[in-house]
């Protein structure tokens, strides 16, 4: 396990990497908690790390995260196609990656029909952007209903606010994990906000399966990151990110030797 001074010196080094890169990012409001929490990461590393709006990635005229508001809040379609046009095409980024929010799934939604559009979206930006590397997100978790009301509602057979959602969160994580890991970089939002501090992870069960939720510590509200929700998540960000383009980093370092050396 890293001392805390080798970890502070790995996010250091991490953070370095990254605010070299050029970034782009499509979200909405859980994705703002993240990026607060870079902002707190990075000061407190003592890095200046460009974190800046940029409604299209062509906007972005120097290294750093740029991001945008995604349109809408459940609308999950639409959201694909909004970033697909703020990427565009033969975009200058370094990484790319979009995040749904956790009110883009409902009861009704069919996981897989939404990873199919996501990996399809995702399939045709990666051919008009050969220069970029796609990070994929897992679907933030909420909370579960706990209480009295939410014993009544299991006693009645009645789903207590945020199972059945976070059932089919899972349903489509685990097809975007199956899909991605050990292939292409994953941030995984949702395992980071299901595990806490001290290692336990919050679960639901529902029909005799038992899926992450959100852990309590990590949110005031049940689905938007509190200080520690945020700060965790962005050091899992910032992870992700550099070990994602720290390969490709020393291939372009390499080249620029070999033709130093001529």
């Amino acid at each position: 396990m890293l001392s805390n001074v080798q970890a502070a010196g790995t996010m250091r080094d991490d953070l370095e990497l990254i605010a070299r890169e050029r970034v782009y990012f499509g979200h909405q409001s859980v994705g703002a908690n993240v990026l607060d929490g870079l902002k707190e990461l990075s000061t407190a590393a003592g890095v200046e790390l460009r974190i800046a709006e940029a409604a299209h990635a062509a906007d972005m005229k120097a290294p750093g995260i740029g991001h945008v508001f995604v349109a809408e809040n459940g609308a999950p379609l639409q959201k694909l196609s909004s970033f697909r046009g703020a990427l565009g095409e033969g975009s200058a980024a370094d990484l790319a990656l979009v995040k749904f929010c956790y009110v883009d799934i409902d009861a009704s939604t069919d996981p897989r029909a939404l990873f199919d559009a996501y990996r399809s979206t995702i399939d045709d930006l990666r051919l008009k952007n050969p220069r970029t590397t796609f990070v994929h997100v897992t679907l933030p978790l909420t909370t579960v209903q706990s209480g009295p009301k939410a014993w009544v509602k299991r006693l009645l057979g009645r789903a207590p606010y945020g199972t059945i959602e976070n059932v089919k969160r899972e349903q489509y994580n685990a097809l975007l994990r199956r899909a991605y890991a050990g292939r292409e970089p994953i941030f995984d939002l949702a395992r980071v906000e299901s595990i806490a501090a001290d290692g336990a992870q919050a679960t639901v069960t529902w029909d005799g399966a038992v899926v992450p939720a959100m852990a309590p510590a990590y949110t005031d509200d049940g689905g938007h990151l509190n200080h520690a929700g945020r700060v965790r998540a962005a050091q899992e960000l910032v992870a992700v990110l550099a070990a994602a383009r720290r390969p490709l980093q020393k291939l372009e370092d390499s080249a620029t030797r070999v033709r130093l050396s001529r």
